[in-house]
């Protein structure tokens, strides 16, 4: 599906905070109040669903409180997660463990923490929830095949619908609460069509487990909903339009409990990193692309460049009178990796220089998390959080 070109416009809290306090580049700033208003549109678009942020999107405390404090629920990975979400103020009872990869000690402090619910993809974790969180909810995460996103899944996660359904009875059979399937179609889906799919094969699992006398009730379609990058992506209520219509088809009798678990259309909008120029280059006399090089890169925040899968939009911090060429963009670090755009067309003015500053926009999914911890002794992203304007803490 090809979507307009777009350039978001950033929240005007961000700018006015960076313009105030002017930190250190390269940092995230997010406006925790976008966080909440995109949870929002998103809870009014899938009125019946259960929403649970996804917290690897962005791990900051304060975007995980103010998402606590306005009832929302958590998908987790792992026991930090957990502990992150009840020191900002949520239950474990909202709390679900949606990693198919755990230690039996994570499933443990889980289940001390009051979680009851559970993704699994294999037997040998179907028996460690079992003896590590007796009468658990167990959904079975299915492998699908949806059309090409940004970033997709591979075959990393899930198992065949025979599988699933193997894997439903048994954990009947070991005590447990099978309550159903979860999925996902990709990151940064631009397809709303692209749950129909998906949501056959586990309709498919659904009637096979009841003809083994294991009745299923909850279905978790994930994450995927994209953000508008450079280009504009479906909206909140196009992405509701399309799987009501898909659940319609393919559950006619008996709709399932619908469960989505967000992570970028939440928190991606609410973000902008600010960064430096640290060098303009040309590789050979002639050449019409300038190399620029910026003091963020491909470890110390935009990890999502990789084969440039996400192609924020940029913006000169101060207006530039002039023409403008085209560039390639990379990053800080001694690594011939650390490129951030050399296919994507990105233009800046010919009169850059060092230490201009750029605002790289939507930029507040899977950038400070993904993160590295001192490549080249560079320390992670800083992250600023601010709320009704003014800063609640940095990370």
């Amino acid at each position: 599906m090809n979507h307009r070109d777009h350039t978001p416009t950033p929240p005007p809290a961000l700018r006015r905070f960076l313009d105030e306090y002017d930190p250190p580049t390269p940092c995230l700033v997010v406006d925790t109040d976008t966080v909440v208003a995109r949870y929002r549109a998103l809870s009014a678009a899938f009125p019946q669903a259960r929403i649970q942020y996804a917290v690897k999107a962005n791990p900051s405390r304060e975007v995980v409180r103010a998402l606590a404090e306005a009832g929302a629920r958590f998908d987790v990975a792992s026991p930090a997660e957990i502990d992150l979400c009840l020191d900002a103020g949520s239950d474990g009872s909202r709390l679900s463990y949606g990693n198919t990869v755990k230690k039996p000690a994570a499933i443990a402090h889980a289940h001390s923490a009051g979680i009851t619910e559970y993704a699994c993809e294999a037997s040998g974790d179907l028996h460690a929830i079992a003896a590590h969180a007796p009468g658990a909810q167990v959904s079975v995460r299915l492998l699908v095949d949806p059309p090409d996103s940004a970033t997709p899944f591979g075959r990393k996660f899930g198992c065949s619908p025979a599988i699933a359904t193997d894997l439903l009875v048994e954990a009947a059979g070991l005590g447990l609460d099978p309550v159903g399937v979860s999925l996902h179609v990709g990151s940064q889906q631009q397809d709303p069509d692209a749950w129909d799919g998906a949501i056959a094969t586990a309709a498919s699992v659904f009637t096979a487990a009841a003809e083994r006398d294991v009745p299923l009730r909850r279905l978790n379609i994930g994450g995927g909903f994209a953000t508008s990058y450079r280009q504009a992506a479906p909206d909140p209520a196009e992405y509701a339009t399309a799987i009501a219509g898909a659940l319609r088809t393919r559950f006619p009798a008996d709709e399932p409990e619908l469960v989505l678990e967000p992570g970028r259309a939440v928190v991606a909008d609410a973000g902008l990193i600010r960064a430096e120029v640290v060098l303009v280059s040309r590789k050979a006399p002639g050449d019409d692309h300038r190399w620029v090089y910026l003091d963020v890169g491909r470890y110390n925040g935009l990890a999502e460049t990789e084969n440039e899968a996400i192609t924020y939009p940029v913006e000169l911090v101060d207006d530039r009178d002039g023409p403008d060429g085209p560039v390639v963009l990379a990053g800080p670090t001694c690594d011939g990796d650390d490129v951030l755009y050399q296919r994507t067309p990105y233009r800046l003015p010919e009169s850059l220089r060092a230490g201009d500053r750029i605002d790289i926009l939507a930029a507040g999914a899977y950038t400070a998390s993904y993160s590295s911890v001192a490549f080249n002794g560079i320390p992670p992203l800083r992250t600023y959080c601010i709320r009704e304007g003014r800063p609640t803490g940095a990370d």
